[in-house]
C-alpha cells in the first residue's frame, strides 16, 4: 500500500514538473521587455504593475518582474526604466496635422502679449526669409490689440510694406493680413463679405482693416498664396511626428485639412516613416452634403482603415468661436446685443447630412462652441438614433466652450462623447477680458465644463487643437487639475468646481481618447492584447503637486514597440539595450 502511495506521488510530481517545463517553452520569447518600472496602465482590472513584455508590436504580458523575465530571452530587447513611470502613449483627440507641421516651418506669435513684440517676430521672420513670397504664421491672440481685440493691417504694413503677410489667430477663426496682401488678393471696399466669413472693414472709410472673420473670408487671402509642393509637406509631417513623439503622443485624430493628402501619409508608410497614428476626418461644407462628397469619404475610408491610416470620420464646422461674436448662441452676445453669432448651416441640411452619415456607418464629429450649436448638434444626433436606431455610433461634439446647464446632462444621456481641449480654458488675458466680456458672466460660469459633463456621466476626450496651442498634453493636464495659469492665476482657479483628478485626466488623452476614436480595445491602456505604444517620463506625476504638472518631461516614446523617440537625457536616466 504505502509502495503504491509512492507511486502515485511520484506520478503526480513528475505531472507537475512536466506541466511546468510545458508552460515554460510554450511562453513566447519577446521582442522586448520593459522593467523596473512604475506602470500606471489605465487598466482598472490592474491599474499598477512593474513590467511588460512586447512581441510583434503587441503587449503579450504585464505583470511582476518576476512574471515578465518569463518572456525574456537571447535575443530581447530590454528597456530599463530604473523606477519611472510608464503610461499609456497619449493620443490627442483634435489636431489639424498638415497645417500644425506646417507652422513649425512659419512665424510663430504664440506667447506674444502686444503688437510690438509680434511687429517684432514677423520682421524677424521677413528677414531670416528674404525669398519667401508670402510671410506665414499664426498663434496671435485678441486680447494683444487691447479692448477692440481687432488687429489692423496698419500694424504689419510698418514692419513688411513690400510683401503679403498673412497670419492667422490662435484658433484660426480670424486671419490678420497687410495691405499688400489685401491688393494681391484683390479685396476692396467693394468686395463683398462672402457666405458665413466677414471682410472686416472701417465704419468710416468702408475699407479693409485687415482682419478676416471665419474660413471663407480667409479663404479669399489664401486662395492666392502658393501651394507648398509635395517634398514640402513631407518634409513638414516628419517635423510634426517628431514634434508629437518627443510629447508622448502616439496617435491624433486630424479633423479638417488632411483628407486629401491621405497619399502623403501613405507614402511615408510605405517608406517606413510613420511614427504616429492617424484618424483622420473628411470635412464637408455647407450648405449641403452633396453626393461627391459622400463618395469621396467612402472612398477614403475604404482605402484607409487600419490601425496606422484609418479616414473613417466626418467634420462639420456648425459655428465660429466667441472671441470674434461668430459662435452661435441662443441669446445675443452680453457686449454687443446686436448679435447673436452665426449658424454656418441650416438646421434640417445639417439633419439631413447627419442621418445619411450615420446611415453609411461614418462617425460624425461637429464643431459647436456656442449653446445653440450644442444644442443643434445634440438635437441632430438625438433624432438619428431614433430613426436610424444606429448601434453605439459615438458621435462627437468638439470644443463645447459655453454650453446651456440644460445641454450639459445629454451627452452622458445620448452616449455623445465631448471631445474638449484643456488649454482652451486657460484662464489668462483672451479669456478672462474678451471670451468671458463677450457671453457674460452668467454664461463664463459653464466655461468648458469637463467635470460636470463627467458627473453626468458623460465620456471626455481630451486634445490640443494643435497647432492652436501645444501638441504637449502635460501643461493641458495641469490645466484640467487647477484651473489656473502657469502662474497659479485666478486664485483658486476659474471656474473651480471644474478641476478634474490626475486619473481622469490622464484617461482623457489615453483610453477615453482611444474610445472617442473606436480604438479601445486595441489601445489606451497597457494591457495583454493591446498595441504597445508607451511613453516613459521624468517625473512621478501622482507625487508631483499639480501646479508643477506642465513641467514632466517625456523620456522615452514607443509605437508598435519600436522606439520613435528618446530625449537626451534618456541615457542617463533610463537604460536601453537593443
Amino acid at each position: 500500500m504505502i509502495a503504491l502511495q509512492r507511486t502515485v506521488l511520484c506520478i503526480l510530481f513528475t505531472g507537475i514538473l512536466l506541466a511546468h517545463f510545458i508552460s515554460q517553452e510554450q511562453l513566447p520569447v519577446a521582442d522586448a521587455v520593459v522593467l523596473h518600472a512604475k506602470l500606471y496602465t489605465v487598466n482598472p482590472n490592474q491599474p499598477w504593475a512593474e513590467a511588460l513584455a512586447i512581441r510583434k508590436g503587441t503587449i503579450i504580458a504585464v505583470g511582476s518582474e518576476k512574471a515578465i523575465e518569463a518572456y525574456r530571452g537571447s535575443s530581447t530587447a530590454v528597456v530599463d526604466v530604473r523606477g519611472h513611470v510608464v503610461l499609456p502613449g497619449f493620443t490627442d483627440s483634435h489636431v489639424h496635422f498638415m497645417s500644425g507641421s506646417l507652422r513649425l516651418t512659419q512665424v510663430q506669435l504664440d506667447g506674444a502679449t502686444n503688437v510690438s513684440e509680434m511687429q517684432q517676430r514677423v520682421k524677424q521672420y521677413a528677414e531670416a526669409h528674404p525669398n519667401a513670397p508670402w510671410i506665414l504664421g499664426s498663434g496671435w491672440m485678441y486680447s494683444a490689440f487691447g479692448s477692440a481685440a481687432m488687429p489692423d493691417k496698419k500694424i504689419l504694413d510698418a514692419v513688411v510694406p513690400g510683401r503679403p503677410v498673412f497670419l492667422t489667430a490662435y484658433d484660426h477663426h480670424s486671419g490678420w493680413v497687410n495691405s499688400k496682401a489685401l491688393e494681391v488678393s484683390g479685396i476692396t471696399r467693394d468686395t463683398p463679405d462672402p457666405p458665413n466669413g466677414k471682410i472686416v472693414r472701417d465704419p468710416k472709410t468702408g475699407e479693409a482693416t485687415g482682419m478676416l472673420q471665419e474660413a471663407p473670408a480667409q479663404q479669399l487671402i489664401e486662395r492666392h498664396i502658393p501651394e507648398p509642393t509635395r517634398q514640402e509637406r513631407l518634409d513638414a509631417l516628419r517635423l510634426g511626428m517628431h514634434e508629437a513623439n518627443r510629447f508622448g503622443v502616439v496617435r491624433v485624430h486630424s479633423l479638417i485639412g488632411d483628407s486629401h493628402l491621405l497619399d502623403l501619409y501613405e507614402e511615408l508608410r510605405k517608406r517606413g516613416e510613420l511614427s504616429m497614428r492617424f484618424y483622420i476626418c473628411n470635412f464637408i461644407a455647407p450648405p449641403k452634403l452633396t453626393k461627391k462628397a459622400l463618395e469621396q469619404a467612402e472612398e477614403d475610408r475604404r482605402q484607409y482603415h487600419d490601425e496606422w491610416i484609418d479616414a473613417g470620420c466626418i467634420k462639420f464646422m456648425g459655428d465660429g468661436v466667441i472671441e470674434a461674436h461668430t459662435a452661435a448662441m441662443l441669446k445675443p452676445y452680453s457686449d454687443d446685443p446686436s448679435t447673436s453669432g452665426h449658424l454656418n448651416w441650416e438646421y434640417g441640411e445639417f439633419l439631413n447630412a447627419v442621418m445619411e452619415l450615420d446611415r453609411h456607418g461614418f462617425q460624425i464629429t461637429t464643431h459647436a462652441i456656442g449653446d445653440q450649436m450644442i444644442r443643434e448638434a445634440l438635437d441632430a444626433y438625438q433624432h438619428t438614433a431614433a430613426v436610424n436606431g444606429t448601434v453605439d455610433p459615438r458621435h462627437r461634439i468638439e470644443h463645447i466652450e459655453d454650453p446651456s446647464e440644460a445641454d450639459i446632462p445629454r451627452f452622458g444621456e445620448l452616449g455623445v462623447i465631448a471631445s474638449m481641449q484643456p488649454l482652451h480654458a486657460l484662464p489668462n488675458d483672451n479669456n478672462l477680458h474678451v471670451w468671458a466680456r463677450n457671453v457674460g458672466p452668467e454664461r463664463a460660469g459653464r466655461s468648458w465644463p469637463w467635470h460636470s459633463i463627467m458627473n453626468d456621466g458623460g465620456r471626455v476626450a481630451f486634445g490640443s487643437d494643435w497647432s492652436v496651442v501645444t501638441i504637449n498634453p502635460w501643461p493641458g493636464i495641469q490645466l484640467l487639475l487647477t484651473r489656473q495659469t502657469e502662474d497659479g492665476e485666478p486664485a483658486g482657479g476659474w471656474n473651480p468646481e471644474q478641476r478634474l483628478t490626475l486619473e481622469q485626466a490622464i484617461k482623457g488623452y489615453t483610453l477615453d481618447a482611444a474610445y472617442a476614436g473606436r480604438r479601445e480595445m486595441t489601445e489606451g491602456s497597457l494591457e495583454p492584447g493591446k498595441l504597445a505604444d508607451l511613453v516613459i517620463i521624468s517625473q512621478d506625476p501622482f507625487q508631483t503637486p499639480a501646479p508643477r504638472i506642465a513641467s514632466t518631461e517625456v523620456l522615452l516614446t514607443m509605437v508598435g514597440g519600436k522606439i520613435v523617440y528618446e530625449s537626451a537625457s534618456t541615457s542617463s536616466a533610463i537604460s536601453v539595450s537593443k
